[in-house]
């Protein structure tokens, strides 16, 4: 195996999970509201026998005391990959970031963004490094 076959198979479960988000887009097409690609999404990824927990609170800390304070992720899937629903015209900055903080907080180590809030969906893929920094994830 080469070493594009050798990355490309590595994130194969980015290009799984991103058909699956294409199947509920061609469905329900734009204009709903997040929550309802969330539970399609979360049912077709089960019927591929993946785990998926959804509307995952995240406690925040400060040093080792819990705060008054939470975040939902939308779905987990197989305890290590945040996926960030976004139903709006176009991403932005503050929405990468989200998903970066939520990667962050829980060290998993991947992430995706996905957007069905326009004509096609867009999805976006990051890995997060031993060192903590967030890297973008492309298919050669």
């Amino acid at each position: 195996m080469n070493l594009i076959e050798e990355h490309n198979k590595r994130y194969e479960f980015f290009r799984e999970i991103t058909g699956e988000a294409m199947l509920v887009h061609r469905k329900y097409k734009s204009g709903l509201l997040e929550s309802a690609y969330e539970a399609a999404l979360k049912y077709l990824l089960e019927q591929k026998e993946r785990k998926v927990e959804r509307q995952v609170f995240l406690p925040i800390y400060w040093d080792n005391v819990q705060l008054d304070q939470t975040y939902r992720m939308d779905l987990v899937v197989d305890d290590q990959i945040i996926v960030e629903l976004k139903a709006v015209s176009h991403i932005e900055t503050a929405h990468r970031k989200q998903l970066w903080n939520y990667m962050n907080l829980t060290h998993m180590p991947y992430g995706m963004l996905i957007n069905f809030g326009s004509d096609r969906l867009y999805s976006e893929w990051y890995q997060r490094c031993s060192n903590g920094t967030i890297e973008k994830i492309r298919l050669l």
